[in-house]
């Protein structure tokens, strides 16, 4: 290569690490743009705020399908998980604790008995991977059924519903004049970032995606990580169940039917590589609040639902196939 295109080719190779870097806050900055152009309700801040709102269960049931990512591995069942646990926690709630009169004490063991089978859901997907040696991909498929399931057994098929003021505080209360869903939210994303990126096992999270014997070699248990990492996927399913049941006040049998598909799509979306690894769980809630723009910008603009799923879709894949295209032309200059 002559010496005069040395200089092209290290600007060329920092575009593209600043596009993969930063590209994804450049996608929202754009979508905030276009739909501020297309509708004048857009950036008022009832409406920005609603965006965040209904991003947030979503977004942190996306924090443990993160960590599962980055492992190399799927979770497929994250939806039904959530929908059954929400289920759990609005029937002991009412009818196991007394429902309102079951005070603060009543509405923490409701809260708890979700998140505990949030927690067992995911710990099974992770001892049958790990353990049975079954592909996650095959465990969480049949997982996303049973859990389905066991919801519609448990509700009878029926919504449990006017589950008392204090549950609803969830999803409608405010500290200060900030909504709990959103301080639920940054809390957790900020502890996530801090255990990914600064403690020890967080990084062996990272390298056990890309060189489980590396990891291996340097004492540590993959397989019982990998158990962690599923447990606490289902633990944070379970959380985004039981605010969904607290926004709907009511226990849906089909609640969250396709979220799993929303989940991976925000972590994908967000840069995160399926062949583990690589990503940000920063990045993820980017990712998240990406596709509810695009829910609410088309829902203003009076789009058809049809055309919403078409077009969610297509930036997906066009978000993917930019970013393999990039990747292959850094792997392609490093050869």
């Amino acid at each position: 290569m002559p010496e005069s295109d040395a200089p092209a080719l290290e600007r060329r190779r920092d575009w593209r690490e600043l596009a993969l870097g930063y590209g994804i806050y450049l996608v929202l900055a754009l979508f905030v743009l276009v739909m501020a152009l297309l509708s004048p309700n857009f950036l008022r801040p009832g409406n920005l705020l609603n965006i965040a709102v209904q991003a947030s269960t979503v977004a942190v049931i996306a924090v443990g399908a993160t960590m599962v990512i980055l492992l190399a591995e799927i979770d497929l069942s994250v939806g039904s998980v959530a929908a059954l646990s929400g289920a759990v926690t609005a029937g002991v709630l009412k009818f196991a604790v007394g429902g309102a009169a079951g005070g603060v004490v009543g509405l923490l063991v409701a809260i708890a008995a979700g998140l505990a089978v949030g927690t067992v859901l995911g710990a099974i997907n992770g001892v049958l991977t790990v353990r049975g040696g079954i592909p996650s991909f095959i465990v969480t498929l049949g997982m996303l059924s049973i859990a389905r399931g066991l919801t519609l057994l448990y509700t009878g098929g029926r919504p449990i519903f006017a589950l008392g003021p204090d549950f609803s505080v969830l999803a409608y209360g405010r500290l200060a004049t900030v909504p709990v869903p959103i301080v639920i939210l940054v809390t957790l994303y900020v502890l996530a970032a801090l255990f990914l990126h600064t403690t020890q096992l967080g990084r062996y999270i990272y390298a056990a995606g890309t060189n489980r014997r590396a990891v291996a070699l340097a004492g540590i248990n993959v397989d019982r990580l990998k158990l962690g990492v599923f447990a606490l996927a289902g633990a944070l399913a379970g959380l985004g169940g039981v605010l969904l049941t607290s926004r709907l006040d009511s226990a849906q049998p089909t609640a969250a039917a396709g979220w799993e598909l929303d989940v991976i799509a925000a972590v994908v979306l967000g840069g995160t590589s399926l062949y583990g690894g690589r990503g940000s769980v920063v990045k993820t809630l980017v990712g998240a609040i990406i596709l509810q723009l695009i829910s609410n910008g088309l829902n203003l603009l009076n789009v058809q639902a049809y055309w919403q799923q078409i077009t969610k879709g297509g930036v997906i894949l066009l978000a993917l196939l930019l970013e393999r295209s990039l990747r292959r032309a850094r792997g392609g200059e490093s050869l």
